[in-house]
Order: C-alpha cells, then sequence, then structure tokens
C-alpha cells in the first residue's frame, strides 16, 4: 500500500494487472493488494488505451521560485540574521520581484538549513517564575 500522493511499485502493479487478467474480479483483487478499487479500473483503462503500465511522473511538485536566488537569500540572512520571515517576503518581492508565501519562505529556509531561531534562549527571568511550580506527588501533597 503506497501513501498518499505516492505512486504504486512497478512490481505490484504488475500482480493487480496479472491477477485481473487470470480472471480474478476486480472486488477481489482490492483486498488482497489493499489497492482500491478505482485504482484497478484506472490501470486496467490506462493499459488498454495506452498500453501504459508504470506509473507516470508526479504532477504535484510545485516549484521552488526562490530555487535560482538561493545565494542571494543567503547573503540576505548573512547582512541581518534577525530578518523575519515577513522581511524577507517583503525583500523577495521588492528585490527580487518574486511574490512568495509565508509556508514557502519556510520551506526554503528549511531546504537551506537554516532555522528560524537566531538566537539561543534567553536566561530564566529572576524577578517572578515564568511558569507554575509543580505540585508535590502522592501523600505528602495530602494535608490531613
Amino acid at each position: 500500500m503506497s501513501k498518499r500522493g505516492e505512486a504504486y511499485s512497478q512490481d505490484l502493479r504488475e500482480r493487480v494487472l496479472a491477477a485481473l487478467d487470470s480472471g480474478m474480479a476486480a472486488r477481489t483483487i482490492e483486498p488482497l493488494f489493499k489497492v482500491s478499487l478505482s485504482y484497478i479500473y484506472k490501470a486496467a483503462a490506462r493499459r488498454r488505451e495506452t498500453g501504459e503500465v508504470c506509473a507516470r511522473p508526479q504532477r504535484n511538485h510545485v516549484a521552488l521560485k526562490l530555487a535560482e536566488h538561493e545565494e542571494a537569500l543567503r547573503s540576505k540572512l548573512e547582512a541581518d540574521p534577525d530578518a523575519r520571515i515577513v522581511d524577507l517576503r517583503a525583500w523577495a518581492k521588492t528585490g527580487l520581484g518574486i511574490a512568495i508565501s509565508h509556508a514557502r519562505m519556510w520551506h526554503m529556509l528549511k531546504r537551506l538549513g537554516l532555522t528560524y531561531k537566531k538566537r539561543r534562549s534567553m536566561p530564566a527571568n529572576k524577578s517572578a517564575p515564568m511558569s507554575r511550580r509543580r505540585a508535590a506527588s502522592g501523600a505528602a501533597a495530602k494535608s490531613g
């Protein structure tokens, strides 16, 4: 069984079509190979119409708009290491003429191995606790 958006293996494709060719009903093949009924019908129809039995290339890939501007993005982040994603999107729009979503910019930073958090965590607040103290455990917490 393949993950959503991932093609079935060639071996599985061949076994499903061979079972269909041997005379098995599609409803019998479905639970046996753990494929959907619609996949069986579509694979059989595509083989009948075009002769294709291999997976076609996936068409759900979204090209990275900033792929050819990786070095420019790295340079921008070296010059301004605390730049927020909002700032980087504005820079891409004005400097490169590319409109890019927040998620795509985040994906590009991740792809470059860059993290959102630029500095280490701040030291604990000494004037007041930042979180509640944990309750005592067991019998010590109960007062009689």
